[in-house]
């Protein structure tokens, strides 16, 4: 097997060409016909005891060239793109078999589409903007009526109609064109008026009516709901059973004994305003690396391979799919609710998508043209981390993440550590 050319043909594209030697294409006829034989018959033969030379010459000589071809093909594909040193961002395409039998081997001409080129710009001395990370009183005050409001009790109200910010416990059920619609009814639902859970406008219409009210919500679906509602105007009919308000417990050192380690609200701030102050320096952090990688992204130059933005998003996806089988949802059913296709859900994770493949080359530009390297000393401390933060023990971290990995990361964060230290605050 070997490479017998490799030519650039556009922007991110090589044409190879591979050759299979007739010996080794014959050697997988060969593995092909005992992989196929048990379930090959022929008169006269019992079932899996017809030879391979028989077998070809009822069926011709090329009865198991396409599974040989299955055989040789990664193999082959695989040791031409290492010779071509070729850095391929997926799977090869177009593929043409001018030649293939025993007596002459095999050619193979297929498509491969390499790693960008990448031509940076400026990456150091950059300027953005700081976010304040100050708490202010608000913050604190803020923080606080979120404690108050964990801590609130429900509290039946008969008198007065239904509010925003009550829970009205309501049956509805939805109708477009006169026709009930599958998933468009409930019974005895607590909503909280002013959540933002149902449609939009849906809540608005329900404040305002009193228990055992019967009265109809109109409403027009978004655009980007599924797709047999999806723009259309509904009427629910709605019935209030119940309406419940919040009742809010009394802000003083009492209430700061029942929700924190802490005796006077004076403590319980002086920590609240600490802990929103170190949130805001990270997130400030972040958001300066982010301003600044952004910058470094638009001053390179680079077409970047569509595969790449695609295979980005997929990973997204099943990152996000995951984890919502982690709370024992499915994502069809996930999508159901929320009313979503598949399309249109992709599409949301586009943009960022896109986002991370460009920083990740531009980084990786970085890497290079800085010469940066990770030690033996950062790998062994990076995976002690790692064992720490996960409590796992070391050798696991080994087995479970490649060393090349973990020294690529170290890398790139050596990468954003140098765009960062030379940047100025504007």
């Amino acid at each position: 097997m070997a490479l017998k050319s490799s030519n650039k043909i556009d922007t991110n594209t090589y044409e190879i060409e591979v050759t299979v030697t007739p010996e080794v294409f014959t050697e997988a006829c060969k593995s092909a016909y005992m992989k196929q034989r048990k379930s090959i018959q022929l008169p006269g033969f019992r079932k899996g005891k017809a030879t391979q030379g028989m077998i070809e010459k009822v069926y011709g000589e090329g009865a198991f060239y396409e599974e040989a071809l299955e055989i040789v093909y990664p193999q082959a594909v695989t040791a031409a793109i290492s010779e071509a040193e070729l850095r391929t961002v997926d799977q090869p395409y177009d593929l043409e078999v001018p030649v293939m039998s025993k007596s002459e081997g095999v050619e193979m001409k297929m498509k491969v589409t390499v790693y960008p080129e990448v031509k940076l710009g400026d990456y150091k001395g950059l300027k953005a903007a700081m976010l304040p990370t100050e708490a202010t009183d608000e913050d604190v005050d803020k923080e606080i009526e979120t404690m108050r409001d964990r801590n609130s009790r429900l509290v039946s109200v008969e008198d007065r109609a239904a509010e925003i910010g009550d829970t009205a416990e309501i049956d509805f059920e939805g109708f477009v064109d006169g026709v009930a619609f599958e998933g468009g009814k409930g019974e005895n639902y607590p909503l909280e008026l002013g959540s933002g859970s149902f449609i939009p406008g849906f809540e608005e219409q329900v404040a305002g009516h009193k228990i055992d009210e019967e009265f109809d919500v109109n409403v027009t679906f978004p655009e980007e709901y599924a797709a047999e509602l999806a723009g259309k105007d509904a009427v629910f009919k709605c019935k209030i059973h119940e309406i419940k308000t919040k009742e809010m417990p009394e802000l003083d050192d009492e209430f700061v004994k029942d929700v924190s380690e802490f005796d006077t609200l004076d403590e319980l701030k002086a920590d609240i305003r600490k802990q929103i102050s170190e949130k805001k320096e990270a997130e400030a952090k972040r958001d300066f690396e982010n301003q600044l990688i952004e910058q470094v992204v638009e001053n390179m130059e680079c077409e970047v391979p569509e595969c790449m933005f695609a295979q980005r998003t997929d990973e997204m996806i099943q990152d996000y799919s995951y984890r919502l089988q982690m709370q024992g949802i499915d994502l069809n059913t996930y999508l159901t609710y929320l009313g979503q296709d598949m399309d249109s859900f992709k599409e949301s994770f586009r943009a960022g998508a896109e986002n991370q493949v460009k920083a990740s080359i531009a980084l990786e530009a970085i890497v290079d043209a800085e010469k940066l390297e990770a030690t033996e000393e950062e790998i062994e401390a990076e995976i002690a981390k790692l064992a720490d933060q996960y409590q796992m023990e070391a050798e696991q971290i080994k087995n479970a993440v490649p060393a090349d990995q973990i020294a690529a990361d170290i890398k790139t964060k050596k990468a954003v550590d140098l765009i960062v230290d030379s940047a100025e605050k504007a």
